[in-house]
């Protein structure tokens, strides 16, 4: 299909909407371009960050202040590549896999996604839960189930357009801004302290306990382990594959000025909007050092056991308050941007649009259904597992989107002028060898923890040979596209001299297939193919019978709808025929694309016509799937109309 068509577009409902092109003012056109990295900016703030926020600050006080800082600096090199990739190429994250590496690898890089996605949100649900759990003391079952609801809020966004979805975003974050920045007024932290938190360095717990004075049992967690948590936790999945689409919402001028223009104010944009992603995660942190580390509060495990001691420790009861608020719109931010990013991965994985309200509630449900099971039966004490759980599976998912982002971004063929330089690529690999390094250290320190724990043979075995696949599975990745890229170069450096005119052969098209739905657009499918058509001709009208009763007894059904359809046929047929061309007609069973492939291979056909046609949810899930699979399928050429 047409790469420029509306239907395989990122966010193609949004794409290009908010035009930068028309701004007289200045200032007006720099506005036009910030807003995206607000959206990606909310999964560096989720609840998910703030267990390694807190246990940092309330263990180590400020002294880990200069990690969250690296992090940040990580997440915006990585986050402005996505931006990149997007606005050069005009594909987001999942659209460039799809398009670079084999169907199979592909599938399971959106299972990856898709369960990362499901984790992501799984982590807000119970963020939210836990919010309105400590500010109105809900059960948290009750809390996860008022989480459907978010579902109707982020569908009327989505009417409203995206400039209305980011300015309820950057509300959102204010919130959490405001909360945080009154709960440090409140704890009145020391500043030359802070300053200190940003010197390098990875204190041992028993010296800095003396010297600040703390009688408190050495924490289990040495400085270096959560500094892996801290910087582990920080890039996520889902916000690499979101960022590539969401630029993609600004219209750009497609030059060379407007391309680096675009460029230049996404990363204006990431850098603000990151830096008050880092100042957050840094108001976690210092109001956990203050109110907790300088109290001798160092034991200090999750959110709710800092949420009942804020309050008692700092004097003030809007504190632990300020402090669930700020949870809630953490978790509500999150999960809006979550559902996002898995319209863009379905979509740019399987070229699957369906409806929003069933998409939201996909993923809702995925990760309501767990989260529900695992409260019911193992209580809410067990709730902090099942956010650790979740974390580790964003780690094992993140290889699998920073390896192909840098490879596309590097690749002087698909970027060109654009591409990012040696320099960057090399710091890149770095960052991605110490994400992956941590992560991989998470998901190995959980699993010794089960093996020492649990005796059960047949699950080691699994865990042993899952770690395998995925370990062969993240070479793969790193390999391929440099294998591909050598086979492309060596075949652009075989054929670098232009082919005359007078070489080429003109095919003639004695025999051409013509798919037929029966609808307005057959007239056009047969107008193309009598154009396509040599004096000799002839064509074979093809319509595929899909009905239950064709689907369970193929060819031997005889239901009224392939009665219809045969009288149909015939009718078209007839048609041709009057008009003095040779026709004739077929109809296939079951499988709309395996049988089109059939019959064109049986009846050597020369040529095959098949319409594109413009259908949303489940008509343009059947009909972009089977134009797919037949071009790739078929040896012949195969002529796309679009209606």
């Amino acid at each position: 299909m047409n790469q420029e068509s509306t239907h395989d577009k990122s966010l193609s409902e949004v794409h290009g909407s908010i035009d930068t092109t028309n701004s007289s003012k200045k200032w007006t056109k720099i506005f036009s371009f910030l807003g995206p990295a607000y959206l990606v900016s909310v999964g560096y703030m989720d609840p998910g960050n703030w267990a390694t926020d807190l246990a940092g600050g309330s263990k180590y006080g400020y002294s880990l202040i200069w990690v969250l800082l690296v992090s940040n600096l990580m997440a915006l090199v990585l986050q402005s590549m996505s931006a990149r990739l997007g606005i050069v190429r005009g594909r987001d994250l999942a659209q460039a896999n799809r398009e670079t590496f084999p169907q199979a690898v592909n599938f399971v890089f959106w299972i990856f996604a898709e369960i990362a996605i499901a984790a992501t949100d799984l982590a807000e649900i119970l963020g939210m839960a836990i919010g309105i759990q400590l500010l109105t003391g809900l059960p948290l079952l009750i809390g996860v189930s008022i989480t459907v609801l978010d579902t109707f809020l982020l569908l009327y966004l989505q009417r409203l357009g995206m400039r209305k979805i980011e300015a309820f975003i950057l509300v959102l974050i204010i919130v959490i801004g405001v909360c945080f920045l009154f709960n440090i007024i409140i704890a009145n932290p020391s500043f030359y302290d802070i300053i200190k938190g940003f010197i390098p360095s990875l204190p041992n717990a028993a010296d800095l306990y003396k010297q600040s004075g703390i009688i408190s049992p050495m924490p289990k967690e040495t400085a270096l382990y959560i500094s892996i948590g801290i910087i582990g936790a920080t890039v996520m999945p889902h916000n690499l594959y979101l960022h590539s689409a969401l630029v993609q919402t600004r219209k750009i001028v497609r030059s060379s000025k407007g391309i680096r223009q675009a460029i230049k104010w996404s990363i204006v944009d990431s850098a603000i909007a990151l830096n008050i992603a880092f100042f957050i995660n840094a108001a976690i942190l210092i109001l956990a050092a203050t109110v907790f580390f300088k109290t001798g509060r160092t034991d200090i495990g999750d959110i709710k056991q800092a949420h009942q001691l804020l309050s008692p420790l700092l004097g003030s009861s809007i504190a632990s308050i300020l402090f669930a608020v700020a949870l809630i719109a953490s978790g509500q931010s999150s999960t809006i941007t979550g559902t996002l990013a898995g319209q863009i991965v379905m979509e740019g994985y399987l070229s699957l649009r369906i409806n929003p309200v069933v998409r939201r509630l996909i993923t809702r449900l995925l990760a309501i259904i767990p989260a529900v099971l695992f409260i019911y039966y193992l209580g809410e004490s067990k709730v902090i597992s099942l956010l650790i759980f979740s974390q580790v599976i964003l780690s094992i998912q993140l290889g699998f989107a920073i390896i192909p982002l840098i490879h596309f971004v590097s690749d002087k063929k698909t970027m060109g002028e654009f591409s990012i330089k040696p320099f960057i690529q090399i710091v890149a690999w770095i960052m991605a060898s110490v994400l992956i390094f941590l992560n991989a250290h998470m998901v190995i320190d959980e699993i010794s923890v089960y093996f020492n724990s649990s005796n059960n043979l047949s699950i080691k075995i699994l865990i042993f040979l899952t770690c395998i696949g995925f370990t062969a599975l993240l070479i793969y990745s790193i390999i391929y596209p440099l294998i591909r890229k050598r086979s492309d170069d060596s075949s652009i450096d075989m054929h670098s001299e232009a082919i005359g005119l007078q070489d080429i052969n003109i095919p003639t098209y004695k025999k051409i297939a013509i798919a037929l739905d029966f609808s307005k657009n057959d007239a056009i499918l047969m107008s193309a193919a009598i154009g396509q058509a040599s004096s000799e001709k002839e064509f074979i009208l093809i319509h595929i019978v899909e009905s239950p009763s064709a689907i369970l007894h193929g060819d031997q059904t005889a239901d009224y709808e392939a009665k219809k359809d045969a009288e149909q046929l015939s009718f078209l047929v007839n048609e041709l025929l009057q008009k003095g061309f040779n026709a004739r007609g077929i109809l296939g069973y079951k499988e709309r694309a395996k049988e089109i492939i059939r019959i064109v291979q049986e009846e050597e056909v020369d040529l095959l016509i098949i319409g594109a046609h413009k259908h949303d949810g489940i008509k343009d899930f059947i009909y972009g799937t089977t134009i797919n699979k037949v071009r790739h399928k078929l040896k012949i050429p195969v002529l796309i109309v679009n209606p």
